[in-house]
């Protein structure tokens, strides 16, 4: 007969490549589980000992030899009366798999192969992995213990395999990184596959920052019924428990409530600038802040995942600077207690024009002096990034991204982009969910017209669509690939759809030279979509 089982699914934040770090971190937490718990079985994240994605580590010649130490450590030094399920890579006979295994008493127990190897938007697993094609099923005080990885639950035939081998219980590894709205979709298909299994699954899941991917947490345990019994906390470190008595379960963890778009999406800019940051080891981060609303979100992020002794704001005017944006930036910064300056662009700029005199003498002035205006801030923030050791954090956002409406070595350089996979419409969305929480952007940010201040009177919606039109193109165009036609026939007018979309392909060049930044959609520019930069193909059909 099964004895009550306490698992404690470990949702944890592991820097990949460091394995001796990531090792010292599983045996700190079983101790903890142990001691302060009584959990019986710690369950921990897809690939825990390299941490997720490893990418081309798991090409290293090394890499067997770090993980064989890290394997043979842990089963000396963990307590020999838990069982910890922890993920890592092994090869066998010449192939690399994304393996789980159990941990007890000194030895491995139990290994299970992934066998559903995901090779679509972030993921290319099947660069690395062969598949496994066995089901994993381990006695664990009378439960039989069926063990997955991450996306074996987004399809039937392992549940079925486990379903046949016996099992009572799933144990699922994940390292599901965020994207908005897939809180929801997790548990409609846990619960689905509950019901297909006929038992409980405990899914934990990562959490932190790995370049533009942020995993999000919100470990949960579904019962057999499908129905929720525990929701960790999103994008929070900690141990959460829950009992099992056959085939019932119950949370020993308080349960929390899904995240709102506005709240989650803020809090994934904010994990992911905390990590990216710390774990590259930067003293802290400096951007321009100019009096808008891209900058004063991107702001407002920073000061919440690093502290306002650690950001630095600086306002670089020129002469189309309007007395609005320099109050409006100084009121930015003084709310959030960040160092502030000004540092007038001008005498750099008319330095540039005299230089170029000559070699523009007889043409009129066009972007290329606006560019200019871009690229001399640029030259400026990186010069203090150098100085100070502080990573220069870019505000263009998904809109601005997509049909670059930025500026090459402008405002495009610098070393991480917050609101680089973030519309318009959301930056606004998010302003204002900032300001529920404490006031911090001021009112006339984020209702004045968006504008460059690269020329007099200028507005964005004098060279872009208003922006709820765009938003709507650029998701149907770029994350869920309508075509030209497609879009018509939505309804938008012929002339705006043509020029969107040749701007979004023409801009590839740039995309590809843009710094990485927090990806929170399905689709984002970076990883998600590889498009050619030289290509002959012409959007239509």
């Amino acid at each position: 007969m099964a004895s009550q089982l306490r698992v404690a699914l470990a949702q944890l934040n592991f820097l990949v490549g460091d394995i001796e770090g990531n090792r010292a971190l599983v045996v700190d937490t079983v101790q903890r589980a142990r001691a302060d718990h009584h959990a019986n079985v710690v369950v921990f994240p897809e690939l825990t000992l390299t941490g997720y994605p490893p990418e081309d580590l798991l090409l290293r010649p090394s890499l067997e030899k770090r993980i064989s130490r890290a394997m043979q450590g842990l089963c000396q030094q963990l307590d020999p009366d838990v069982y910890v399920v922890i993920g890592y890579p092994r090869r066998i006979d010449g192939q690399l798999y994304n393996m789980a295994g159990v941990i007890q008493g000194g030895q491995l127990r139990g290994e299970y192969a992934k066998q559903c190897l995901p090779n679509y938007q972030v993921f290319d697993e099947k660069r690395y992995f062969e598949a496994g094609n066995a089901p994993c099923v381990v006695d664990i005080d009378g439960h039989r213990v069926a063990l997955t990885i991450c996306e074996d639950i987004w399809h039937a035939h392992p549940v079925a395999q486990a379903r046949e081998a016996g099992a009572t219980l799933m144990l699922n590894l994940n390292a599901s990184p965020f994207h908005i709205r897939k809180t929801d979709h997790r548990r409609e298909l846990l619960g689905q596959r509950a019901n297909d299994g006929g038992f409980p699954i405990v899914y934990t899941n990562l959490v932190g920052g790995q370049d533009e991917l942020v995993f999000d947490g919100g470990s949960l345990v579904i019962n057999a019924n499908g129905e929720l019994v525990l929701a960790a906390p999103e994008f929070q470190q900690g141990l959460y428990l829950v009992d099992f008595d056959g085939q019932r379960c119950q949370a020993v963890s308080r349960s929390e409530k899904p995240l709102s778009l506005e709240a989650s999406v803020y809090q994934a800019l904010v994990l992911g600038v905390r990590d990216y940051v710390n774990k590259n080891g930067f003293k802290g981060v400096v951007l321009g802040l100019s009096g808008g609303v891209d900058s004063a979100l991107t702001l407002a992020v920073a000061v919440d995942a690093l502290g306002a002794d650690r950001v630095e704001a600086v306002m670089m005017p020129f002469r189309y600077t309007s007395q609005m944006s320099l109050e409006d930036a100084e009121e930015e910064a003084r709310t959030l207690g960040v160092r502030y300056s000004v540092h007038s662009i001008e005498p750099m700029f008319e330095s540039f024009m005299q230089t170029l005199a000559p070699a523009f003498e007889g043409m009129p002035r066009d972007t290329t002096e606006e560019n200019l205006q871009a690229r001399c801030r640029g030259v400026l923030l990186m010069a203090l990034s150098n100085k100070k050791g502080y990573l220069v954090l870019t505000t263009g956002n998904k809109s601005e991204m997509a049909v670059g409406y930025s500026t090459l070595y402008g405002d495009m350089a610098g070393g991480f982009d917050v609101l680089k996979d973030v519309p318009k419409t959301l930056v606004f969305a998010l302003c204002r969910y900032r300001n529920s929480l404490s006031p911090t952007i001021p009112e006339r940010v984020i209702t004045r017209p968006p504008s460059a201040e690269l020329a007099p009177d200028q507005k964005d919606e004098d060279s872009l669509p208003p922006y709820e039109v765009l938003d709507r193109i650029l998701e149907l165009y770029v994350e869920q690939d309508f075509s030209a036609h497609d879009l018509i026939a939505e309804g938008f007018d012929e002339a705006v759809v043509a020029r969107v979309i040749r701007l979004v392909d023409l801009n590839e060049y740039k995309r590809r030279q843009a710094p990485v930044g927090v990806r929170i959609t399905q689709r984002g520019f970076g990883r998600d979509r590889r498009y050619p930069i030289t290509s002959g193909w012409k959007a239509g059909e």
